[in-house]
């Protein structure tokens, strides 16, 4: 069964300098169908500060052919024992809004239990260079929201020059996500996520666009010192 796995890990600073020209997964990884390498930011920073641009926090988004291809990478290869080390969590593909090059859509979907269960959702884009001053404007008080948002567990964004973008965050709910993505979350300014995607339809920000809906099956590992930050799933601390 296809799968999804998002990774976060620290890295020696050589390793992650390396990283920024090179990506270190092999296109030719068994069982590999995708991925992305990007460093890891954090959400609503300013943009000119050391918090918006960790250079030696990786953040690794990637589509296997089955679980089974997973664990043999994470076993079997040097850069897939060194994600082994760090924090990742197993996705079983629910939905998609938008297209990504790379990534192949699962037919078969997974369903939540019900709208109380945890979701995960990742976005991922390749930005029109000339846009990128507008979408900072706009996106910057959305990454605020999703951050501050008492219905996330753990978000974060990440980039990869020259132009991918990517945010990730964990959910306590399906309902709370889907509540921030239309306006109607009880914080201040709440409209500010659905205010910003009707400025993307008037006017693209990106060549391309995707926002991708998970049930969180599997976490494993610690990130900065913490773990199980998805509820009623299985944990594996390595």
């Amino acid at each position: 069964m296809i799968i999804f796995s998002y990774h976060l890990v620290e890295l020696p600073i050589a390793t992650a300098v390396k990283g920024l020209f090179s990506i270190p997964i092999s296109k030719k990884t068994k069982g590999l169908i995708h991925r992305e390498y990007m460093t890891a930011m954090t959400l609503g920073s300013p943009i000119f500060s050391t918090s918006r641009f960790l250079i030696t926090e990786a953040a690794i988004f990637i589509q296997w052919e089955s679980e089974f291809a997973l664990n043999e990478y994470l076993k079997q290869d040097d850069f897939g024992r060194i994600l082994a080390k760090g924090w990742h969590v197993r996705l079983s593909f629910i939905r998609d809004w938008g297209a990504f090059s790379g990534f192949k859509i699962p037919k078969q979907k997974a369903k939540l239990e019900t709208v109380n269960s945890p979701v995960v959702a990742v976005t991922i884009a390749r930005m029109k260079p000339l846009e990128i001053p507008r979408f900072l404007h706009w996106g910057r008080p959305v990454e605020k929201l999703v951050r501050d948002h008492p219905g996330t567990i753990l978000s974060l964004a990440s980039v990869r020059f020259p132009n991918t973008v990517s945010t990730f965050s964990i959910w306590k709910t399906e309902v709370e996500m889907t509540n921030m993505v239309h306006g109607h979350s009880a914080v201040p300014k709440p409209k500010r996520h659905s205010n910003a995607m009707k400025e993307r339809a008037r006017r693209n920000f990106h060549f391309e666009f995707t926002t991708l809906r998970f049930k969180p099956i599997a976490e494993f590992g610690t990130w900065k010192g913490k773990k199980d930050f998805v509820p009623n799933i299985e944990k594996v601390n390595r």
